[in-house]
């Protein structure tokens, strides 16, 4: 009965020493929770969440151990090291940061006229042309970032889109068949470019180059870029990091359309699925809960 009694009497006591916050501790709660999950929900999936959580994970470790083993001075030297811990960070996650940056900066509406909706005609036959042809090809599609440092990879061309065109500089044997061609606002802005390659190890190992470039340029910009394979002919397109694959003409048309005409919310709220046969579990793609594959 007495032990009882003295149970209830500590908790008792417990919950009288828990300070409740007030208003302001609530909102500072509220902003931290919110901040908090939109960092995890911006590095889920990238390669920076390992390295972060692999972190995160180290540090809390030791910090515990060494403040329960009594280690004070190594306690004190890991507390120190956190400060500068800011820097590296900034330093290891300087891709994802940059992007992060980009989507900040960027305005809410782009090009959106005639003339730009009715690219989708050209490059549609030009890509589905290629592919039944089995000719590599690579397209990337500008929107509110730039990509005036990777148009200077390649040859300037400023010409008027057209399929005739875009098939002629993949051809093989052309001198610009084997790097990728830009497309800014209704003009082919350069060919033979040379994109970024992605540094993501999670992606599968059948993917080339073309679709490792492909998604290397949209982790660091906001382009759509178009990709066929040479072996297969399958169509695939990267965004934002992501890479989906096995378009077909009339689905391909109407992804195109909207991209281009920005109808409404645009890519983002086209037929959202989620892809059963993924391997790498990253959701959240162009077309909803699409993911590399």
């Amino acid at each position: 009965m007495q032990c009882g009694l003295w149970i209830h009497s500590a908790a008792m006591n417990w919950l009288h020493s828990i300070e409740f916050p007030g208003v302001t501790g609530t909102i500072e709660i509220l902003i931290l929770a919110t901040v908090f999950y939109f960092l995890v929900k911006f590095f889920r999936g990238t390669r920076g969440a390992a390295i972060l959580t692999g972190l995160v994970i180290l540090f809390t470790f030791l910090i515990v151990i060494t403040k329960f083993t009594n280690l004070l001075i190594l306690n004190w030297l890991l507390q120190k090291l956190m400060v500068y811990l800011a820097l590296a960070l900034v330093v290891i996650f300087q891709p994802e940061i940059r992007r992060a940056l980009a989507r900040l900066g960027r305005q809410g509406n782009f090009l959106a006229g005639k003339a730009r909706r009715a690219l989708a005609d050209p490059i549609a036959d030009a890509v589905l042309l290629l592919a039944s042809r089995k000719i590599g090809a690579l397209i990337a599609i500008e929107r509110e970032v730039e990509t005036r440092g990777i148009q200077d990879t390649g040859t300037r061309m400023g010409s008027e889109v057209s399929a005739e065109l875009l098939v002629s500089l993949f051809y093989p044997g052309t001198p610009l068949h084997d790097g990728g061609v830009i497309i800014s606002e209704d003009r082919i802005a350069a060919a033979g470019c040379v994109f970024p390659l992605t540094q993501n190890d999670d992606l599968s190992h059948d993917l080339g180059t073309r679709h490792r470039a492909a998604i290397g340029l949209t982790e660091e910009t906001d382009t759509v870029v178009l990709v066929v394979s040479e072996e297969t002919g399958i169509i695939s397109i990267a965004y934002n990091g992501r890479l989906k694959r096995g378009f077909d003409g009339p689905h391909l048309r109407r992804v195109l359309a909207s991209f281009l005409g920005r109808e409404s919310s645009g890519l983002r709220q086209m037929a959202r699925r989620r892809n059963k046969d993924d391997d790498s579990g990253q959701l959240n793609f162009i077309f909803g809960d699409g993911a590399n594959e």
